[in-house]
């Protein structure tokens, strides 16, 4: 099923592409007209969406074109080795320039989408645009540990250089109605999604993140403790906040599956999701360009990845783990 979806989402960014496209871009960005983004990673199907978004989409009026792209990303994780050429294809299509290197890209672009599907790599890349002073988003997952996250975004203060990282599904309709009070105060939320795993990533931070994100955008930190109910074809895993509020993530690995979920508030139940596309989530990056302003607090993201690792241990221990020590 999740193949099937990717599969899916690849055609759909390819249509309307071709040499008509490369060309048109190639000739606004000779001409000096555009803001200028950078992608790094070119192993996930995000690159292609959100460039699609940029350059010739929805987003195409808001005075911003990808124009180079650094293809590489994971060294080993087959899935993403697996689509990189077919994705160097599209953006090129597309009229974006394939660079060499880091380096050269980033003295070429203004902006960066770090895309790379291995969260392992991203620190090591997310330290160079930092170092060349460049705003930057960071797709999922943000790196392969808390470690690592909070090792970027302490870099990233100490430069200050401005990045965030988010799901999509952060941004979803039903999700931002939710956090503007169409139910009142949140008093608890439920949430499933895919629950792909990946062997050198926290279980949760490699596919459940989409889940967590969610969870997290309605309810708010300060999570106390978790727990988790782990099967090769299912899991569950149960969040305690400190003020008595309860949220949960169900990952599924066989039978149907989406990422959605369900709001319960004060004055009323809402359902979150499902997922629809990533504009939503773009739109909110280009934001983010124009304004240096973080849409997400490092902080919450932080938080976040405690979440996942909590979740880690009480898999191994069948029993409560706090994300903070006392």
């Amino acid at each position: 099923m999740i193949n099937d979806r990717r599969k899916f989402l690849a055609q759909m960014a390819i249509l309307g592409g071709g040499v008509v496209l490369a060309d048109r871009v190639s000739a606004q960005i000779h001409q000096g007209k555009f803001k200028k983004i950078g992608v790094i990673g070119l192993d996930t199907i995000h690159s292609q969406m959100f460039t699609k978004d940029i350059n010739a989409g929805p987003l195409a009026n808001r005075g911003y074109k990808v124009v180079a792209a650094y293809p590489h990303g994971s060294p080993d994780i087959a899935s993403a080795l697996k689509m990189k050429p077919d994705i160097v294809k599209a953006m090129v299509d597309m009229g974006v320039k394939i660079v060499d290197s880091i380096d050269q890209l980033l003295q070429e672009v203004d902006f960066v989408l770090l895309e790379s599907n291995d969260g392992r790599v991203h620190l090591e890349q997310a330290k160079k645009v930092i170092s060349a002073g460049k705003p930057c988003f960071i797709d999922k997952p943000m790196a392969q540990d808390l470690k690592d996250v909070e090792a970027i975004f302490s870099y990233a203060k100490n430069k200050q250089v401005p990045l965030f990282s988010s799901s999509s599904l952060r941004y979803d309709a039903n999700v931002l109605k939710v956090k503007n009070g169409s139910v009142g105060p949140v008093l608890g939320a439920e949430v499933y999604t895919y629950a792909e795993l990946e062997s050198h990533h926290l279980d949760l931070a490699w596919y459940m993140i989409h889940g967590v994100e969610m969870l997290y955008s309605v309810m708010g930190t300060g999570c106390e403790k978790v727990i988790r109910i782990f099967n090769p074809d299912q899991e569950l895993v149960v969040g305690y906040w400190k003020d008595g509020r309860i949220g949960t993530v169900r990952g599924i690995r066989k039978g149907a599956n989406n990422i959605a979920g369900t709001a319960f508030g004060e004055h009323g139940i809402a359902t979150l999701g499902p997922f629809v596309g990533y504009g939503p989530l773009v739109k909110e990056i280009l934001d983010f360009f124009d304004t240096g302003k973080a849409p997400v607090a490092a902080a919450e993201t932080i938080e976040i990845f405690r979440f996942m690792e909590a979740a880690q241990r009480s898999r191994k221990s069948n029993q409560y783990e706090r994300l903070f020590e006392d």
